[in-house]
């Protein structure tokens, strides 16, 4: 991974997104149409999401995709 801070970050924000909407792993899941295990493994920072995955994770929290990418990375 070329940004393993920003990965690590990003998978941060979206458990803080999805826990302040009272959601488990798989509820987002659903939400988003996309399998648990991708959510469990961006929020792990195990992999990187693709621009589709974001896609739907932002229509999953009903985000926008500027909204959802708007995080800070610990420097």
């Amino acid at each position: 991974m070329k940004k393993p801070a920003s990965i690590q970050a990003f998978g941060q924000h979206l458990r803080r997104l999805r826990e302040a909407r009272g959601w488990s792993q798989q509820a987002l899941a659903d939400a988003a149409d996309i399998t648990k295990k991708t959510v469990y493994r961006i929020e792990k920072a195990q992999t990187a999401p693709t621009l589709d995955v974001l896609a739907c994770l932002a229509e999953g929290l009903e985000l926008s995709l500027p909204e959802l990418l708007t995080f800070a990375v610990a420097a």
